[in-house]
């Protein structure tokens, strides 16, 4: 059987799920996926279907999901099948699900200051880590997640806060790419994607790439 990819967009428009999927689909066939696409949560329900699959690519921001689409998604996971998104697509999506939180491995919760300028950074000691080899610290455009993380995240980047809007976190460090297991599922967020156009920043898209094949199986 060879490798497939269930990416499933939908919710707050602004995050442009649709056009982010459209970047990473093609992407993913390159490196040798069958891609599915779907703008609805119910295939999580279908057991024997999820359990063909290497890695789910979820883009849903906000909303809510169903009890059974839930219960379904995570057993996939535990199960072995990958997990791995990006930023609210995967780590902003089901504010009421503290269940759903716990697989993904944090939640945002601010971005002070909105779209703004700021640097990421390769953890020192991760630097060979396959997800991040060979890149150096880049810089950014956009929302800076201030997220609360689970720490038995392994954190492969991480952003410092300076902000005049709420000081009082200045000189936080924040990881801003990590991976962890759910189960015997290989889980990877990044927090980096508020829009397409981030990923015109080719740091941004190769770790985000590289992330989706560390966590298929």
């Amino acid at each position: 059987m060879g490798k497939k990819a269930l990416m499933v967009w939908g919710g707050w428009a602004g995050h442009e799920p649709e056009q982010c999927v459209d970047i990473f689909a093609p992407l993913l066939k390159e490196d040798g996926f069958e891609v599915d696409v779907r703008d609805s949560m119910d295939v999580y329900t279908d057991a024997d279907y999820m359990a063909e699959l290497s890695v789910v690519v979820p883009c849903w921001t906000m909303g809510s999901i169903e009890k059974e689409q839930e219960r379904g998604l995570q057993e996939a996971i535990k199960s072995g099948v990958g997990l791995a998104g990006w930023h609210g697509g995967m780590c902003d999506a089901f504010r009421n699900n503290t269940g759903y939180q716990w697989m993904t491995g944090g939640q945002w919760v601010a971005h002070p200051g909105g779209v703004i300028d700021y640097e990421v950074h390769i953890v020192p000691d991760k630097a060979d880590d396959p997800i991040v080899a060979g890149l150096r610290d880049f810089a950014m455009h956009s929302e800076q997640y201030y997220m609360h993380t689970d720490p038995g995240n392994e954190v492969l980047v991480t952003t410092t806060f300076e902000t005049d809007v709420a000081p009082w976190v200045n000189g936080c460090v924040m990881p801003v790419v990590w991976k962890r297991m759910w189960g015997n599922g290989r889980v990877f967020y990044s927090s980096l994607g508020h829009k397409a156009v981030d990923f015109d920043v080719i740091e941004a898209k190769e770790i985000q790439r590289r992330g989706i094949n560390w966590a298929a199986r």
